[in-house]
């Protein structure tokens, strides 16, 4: 075989290898097009069947993968979450309005309402029993008649459960929340540790009594009542009106802390010299314990500034 001729025969079985190859890409390219759906707007998969979308299914149905998302929420890393830029602070919520925590007057709710409170107190409490103002289920003082502040925890109550019938047990207040859970409770307490306990004392034993209260039986709404005025002429050294005005200040204070409302009694019971009026008092009194007429002006003021 000459030159030429070998050179020609070479070019031919190069030019045959060229085609091959170029033919070889083009069915390759086809099938991987013919293969693949399509995913532009509008345009169907090589089956003809319609592309999926995440608009609803007729008539309000959900996709099955729809309703597993609704049903499971999706789990979030805490690693991955970030604190927001220094230059956009996270979004602070604005508080809700304060509430009323002294209850102001509203129509008188009578005995409907009275009829769902229970008096938790001293001797100035057990006089509503004592008077025949209310009921013994609606009173809790000790069988001594009183109750100290400082010694709520060590004392037990008298719970009649079924008004003035004999049947009645002795339970800690704790329990005796647990056991009735009142709707309403109003605590009246403190006449007999203004003159022994300062501020601090104060607020450790009443917080304490609350607390136990609220744990015992948390749907019960706590109302906190104003130590009664006293006849500063009359009373025992330390039982004086500055010192109960002090403690109301306290007691105030601690409704607004613990979710309790306070209940302003005192300002209806003084005279124009911030003594406890002579109206609500019967001859020979102590300066401290009132009659029937002081405890109707009471319940008269509870039914009248009503939590509503």
């Amino acid at each position: 075989m000459n030159t030429r001729t070998r050179d020609g025969f070479y070019a031919l079985w190069t030019a045959a290898i060229l085609i091959c190859l170029v033919a070889c890409i083009v069915v390759l390219a086809y099938v991987s097009i013919a293969d693949a759906p399509a995913t532009a707007e509008g345009q169907l998969p090589v089956d003809g069947s319609q592309l999926q979308t995440d608009q609803p299914a007729e008539d309000g149905q959900q996709s099955a993968d729809q309703q597993q998302d609704a049903a499971v929420p999706p789990v979030v890393d805490p690693s991955a979450v970030t604190a927001p830029p220094a230059d956009q602070p996270a979004a602070v919520t604005a508080p809700p309005a304060p509430s009323t925590v002294t209850l102001p007057e509203t129509a008188d709710m009578g005995t409907d309402y009275l009829d769902r409170i229970v008096f938790l107190g001293d001797s100035t409490t057990y006089g509503m029993y004592a008077y025949n103002v209310l009921p013994h289920d609606q009173i809790w003082v000790p069988s001594s008649g009183t109750l100290s502040l400082f010694n709520w925890a060590v004392e037990s109550v008298e719970y009649y459960p079924y008004g003035d019938n004999d049947d009645h047990q002795t339970l800690s207040i704790a329990d005796a929340a647990a056991t009735a859970k009142p709707e309403y409770l109003v605590i009246t307490l403190g006449i007999n540790g203004v003159s022994l306990l300062d501020e601090e004392q104060f607020r450790g034993y009443y917080t304490g009594l609350v607390q136990a209260i609220q744990a015992a039986s948390p749907d019960t709404k706590i109302i906190f009542q104003s130590i009664y005025p006293v006849i500063d002429a009359q009373t025992p050294e330390g039982i004086k009106n500055d010192r109960i005005n002090a403690a109301n200040g306290w007691i105030l204070d601690m409704a607004g802390q613990l979710g309790a409302r306070y209940l302003a009694t005192h300002d209806a019971l003084t005279d124009s010299t911030g003594n406890l009026s002579l109206d609500y008092i019967t001859t020979g009194s102590d300066g401290i314990h009132m009659d029937q007429r002081g405890y109707n002006a009471i319940l008269q003021y509870v039914r009248t500034h009503a939590w509503q």
